[in-house]
């Protein structure tokens, strides 16, 4: 990673309310964040994150992970509680002009790709093959798609399969689109994450897919994490909430990629 790019904003010094509502807010923003990355955040010992996130998990604002937390919105499903809904919505409509019929699609999890595979029409029949159990759920209702569920050991950090059956399926097919949400975007160092397991499993489906689209809140851009998943040239399309002139955008523009 490059010695020049903060994996979040800088430390600041902020009162208990303060800050669990600042806790609140990253986590939401980028999913799950672990207690390394809400340290270099927030200018407190993570003992205190540590209270800080056992506290909120407990009045179910967040959900603790191992070494971490994770937006509350992840696994419960109740669209009240997704942050940024309505940009997540304008992402999902712009996604849907990738799909065609009859295309092999493997796609990941995350509550934005949740929005977007709710409004898959009835009518596109093609092939899904994921790795997370709650898209296949949502899979379910669309009548013409073919859904495969990748098996495996199941992460709590990322709720991904991630044990070896899973890298070997994936090193045996070709789709024509893949489909992931990120934690982190950065114009130098790409797509990254905090969680080892998740990392090879995202980098295994980018390698199995002909074409790569990363769907992103617009927040999420310029910030890292610990561990790269991808560059940006290994990318086909960006889809954000923002119109692809959008001022933000411009550095993320390239040869290969299509800002959507």
């Amino acid at each position: 990673m490059s010695d020049n790019q903060p994996p979040l904003p800088a430390p600041i010094a902020l009162q208990k309310k303060e800050r669990k509502q600042l806790i609140i807010k990253q986590v939401n923003i980028h999913t799950r964040l672990m207690y390394a990355d809400l340290v270099k955040l927030i200018d407190v010992s993570e003992d205190t994150i540590r209270r800080d996130v056992n506290e909120l998990a407990e009045e179910g604002l967040v959900i603790r992970i191992k070494g971490g937390a994770m937006s509350a919105a992840y696994h419960i499903g109740d669209d009240s509680k997704t942050y940024s809904l309505n940009n997540k919505h304008v992402i999902a409509e712009k996604t849907l002009g990738l799909l065609r019929d009859d295309m092999i699609v493997l796609i990941g999890g995350g509550t934005t790709i949740r929005e977007f595979v709710k409004k898959i029409p009835a009518t596109l029949r093609a092939t899904f093959l994921t790795v997370n159990p709650l898209t296949a759920v949502e899979l379910l209702d669309k009548p013409l798609i073919k859904t495969i569920m990748i098996g495996g050991q199941i992460s709590a950090y990322s709720q991904m399969t991630v044990s070896g059956e899973v890298f070997a399926y994936l090193a045996n097919i070709r789709a024509d689109l893949c489909i992931v949400g990120i934690n982190a975007i950065d114009v130098h160092n790409g797509l990254t994450d905090s969680d080892w397991e998740t990392i090879q499993v995202k980098k295994a489906m980018i390698k199995a897919a002909d074409k790569v689209a990363v769907l992103t809140i617009a927040e999420k851009l310029n910030s890292s994490m610990q561990m790269k998943i991808a560059d940006l040239s290994e990318i086909d399309y960006l889809v954000t909430e923002l119109p692809p002139d959008d001022a933000a955008l411009q550095d993320y523009k390239g040869k290969k990629l299509v800002i959507v």
